[in-house]
């Protein structure tokens, strides 16, 4: 026979162990901003923008030909700009204790769609050194580039800069507390409905109809057995003997 949960069980199941749903998901919160603000290093971030135009030796005046080769050329350009042929010169000129390789780590770049801005971003957990290593890229990139590929048509729009009280881009303390209230939520009510699940005592007159198929024809009623009652017991069987000794 096919069981069938009601939604007037489901509240029931949830209701019986909201206790054990609260705990858990306060739990889960607890521990998220615990790893959040005390555990985990915040990133910082500075970008800086270059600008990939046609060279400086040719004619001023811009053509679609010269555009369409330029934004071509600027796939390679960030390909270079992360080779340790630019990033071993910014280790060297900024005294970094890195390699080119964990220096790579730290460094993204982003061309803007069908535009010939280049992006540059930096995170670091000294927000003052993800500024300077955005600049010192953008640097040192300019400066080669023009031996490397013989060409002088990259521009500095924008330098990194650090604002006042700058804010780390992660951890997100208050996101990640969020996420952690609606997985602990999740999982105490996933754990609710396993102990359900898995609990098969008979508590009611309706498990016992549901178990043994046959209609209950009478219950005892639950007897509270605790010392109070036991003394106020024990106290009116010696009343009673009291008055049956002396009549």
């Amino acid at each position: 026979m096919e069981e069938t949960i009601s939604l007037k069980e489901i509240m029931e199941t949830l209701l019986k162990r909201i206790k054990m749903i609260i705990l858990i998901t306060l739990i889960a919160a607890i521990v998220s901003a615990g790893v959040s603000f005390y555990y985990l290093t915040p990133i910082y971030q500075a970008s800086t923008q270059l600008l990939v135009n046609q060279s400086k030796s040719e004619q001023p005046t811009y053509n679609v030909g010269e555009i369409q080769t330029n934004l071509q050329l600027i796939n390679t350009y960030n390909v270079i700009m992360k080779s340790p042929a630019i990033l071993d010169k910014v280790v060297d000129q900024l005294d970094l204790d890195l390699t080119a390789g964990q220096l790579n780590s730290k460094i993204n770049v982003q061309s803007e769609n069908n535009s010939q801005v280049v992006n540059l971003v930096v995170q670091d957990p000294d927000p003052y050194l993800a500024a300077d290593i955005a600049n010192e890229v953008a640097k040192v990139f300019q400066t080669e580039i023009v031996t490397i590929m013989n060409v002088d048509n990259v521009s500095i729009l924008a330098k990194a800069e650090v604002g006042e009280n700058p804010s780390p881009i992660k951890p997100n303390p208050m996101l990640n507390i969020a996420i952690a209230i609606v997985v602990g939520m999740m999982a105490g009510v996933g754990l609710a409905f396993l102990l359900e699940y898995l609990d098969n005592t008979i508590k009611t007159e309706q498990d016992v109809e549901k178990v043994l198929g046959l209609p209950v024809l009478g219950s005892i009623a639950k007897m509270e057995d605790n010392e109070k009652n036991k003394k106020k017991y024990a106290k009116k069987v010696a009343k009673v003997r009291g008055e049956t000794i002396g009549s």
